[in-house]
């Protein structure tokens, strides 16, 4: 038996991550490809176990690392950092993402989807019409929960026209009424009450390597942005270890509260300026409050990516 293609998303992995990984396996099978498997590459989070328990089925096999040589499909991400460990010598066979490019570097060409959309579902939705594949009730729902996670409910900035006509066409097979669903989904991955704060700071971040430096940026997703800050100073002992132990300049836990799209982030590490220089205001007690800000991707890398140096 020829070995199976691996299909997974992002170390950490998120609501879009993992559905994403999950119908590009049925995406493979319905249009006649190689053998594939989605994978993960870290724990479920229980906005995503909502989904998974919703339709009543298992989450993706979890994996730690490919061997030289193994054929993999990456989705929601592209950069090696944030992939598994042994990427660099696996046979890349193509990607789907809308995030930026950045180190990534193949030995031999590839099928490559990258789209500024606001959800990585939203680009397989497209391929679905586009291919003239029937979008069955589970992948539906996978897609829709992806994009609902990705754009909070179609209120992120990241979100594009073809997110909104994607989750409303996708909202009509899955026969799920958006606002009443979403905002359950949603809810469900804000309670963080048994959550260590090592897991904590843990959940969703994203290492991003710049100038020869590292730096994270973290989110966790809450109703109650106080709830959170209790914890502040036994979340800062647990960031100043992965300080340490990575070799980070910086790290960034952003707390954004769902309902009011408004977010706290703690900084700490030697690089903490620059976000006081892309923000320009000053950090106090750690902390900076960034009214309207929720998304990671176009409103906090960018900003703090162009004056970090």
């Amino acid at each position: 038996m020829e070995e199976k293609v691996l299909i997974f998303g992002h170390k950490n992995p998120d609501t879009d991550s993992i559905c994403s990984s999950i119908v590009k396996e049925i995406l493979n099978r319905k249009n006649g490809c190689e053998e594939s498997q989605a994978v993960r590459l870290g724990n479920i989070n229980k906005e995503t176990q909502y989904v998974l328990n919703y339709l009543n089925i298992e989450a993706p096999k979890l994996i730690e690392k490919v061997e030289e040589g193994q054929k993999v499909i990456l989705v929601d991400h592209n950069e090696f950092s944030q992939s598994v460990e042994g990427i660099q010598n696996a046979k890349i066979l193509g990607v789907v993402d809308h995030h930026r490019i950045s180190n990534f570097e193949t030995l031999e060409p590839l099928y490559y989807t990258a789209r500024p959309y606001g959800c990585t579902s939203t680009i397989l939705y497209k391929e679905f019409v586009e291919k003239n594949i029937k979008i069955e009730r589970t992948e539906a729902i996978l897609m829709a929960s992806a994009i609902i996670s990705d754009t909070l409910l179609l209120k992120s900035p990241t979100t594009t026209e073809h997110d909104k006509k994607a989750l409303e066409e996708l909202a009509k097979i899955a026969d799920i009424n958006v606002q009443e669903y979403g905002l359950e989904m949603l809810k469900a991955g804000t309670d963080l009450d048994e959550f260590s704060e090592e897991q904590l700071i843990n959940l969703d971040a994203k290492c991003v390597e710049k100038d020869e430096t590292k730096f994270v940026i973290a989110q966790v997703n809450t109703v109650s942005i106080e709830d959170v800050l209790k914890r502040q100073e036994k979340l800062e002992i647990q960031i100043k270890n992965e300080i340490e132990a990575k070799g980070l300049s910086l790290f960034i836990l952003t707390i954004t509260d769902i309902l009011n799209s408004n977010s706290e982030i703690i900084v700490l590490g030697s690089k903490a300026n620059v976000v006081e220089k892309a923000f320009d205001k000053k950090l106090e007690n750690n902390r900076m409050f960034l009214e309207g800000v929720v998304s990671r991707k176009k409103q906090l890398l960018p900003v703090i990516d162009k004056n970090f140096s």
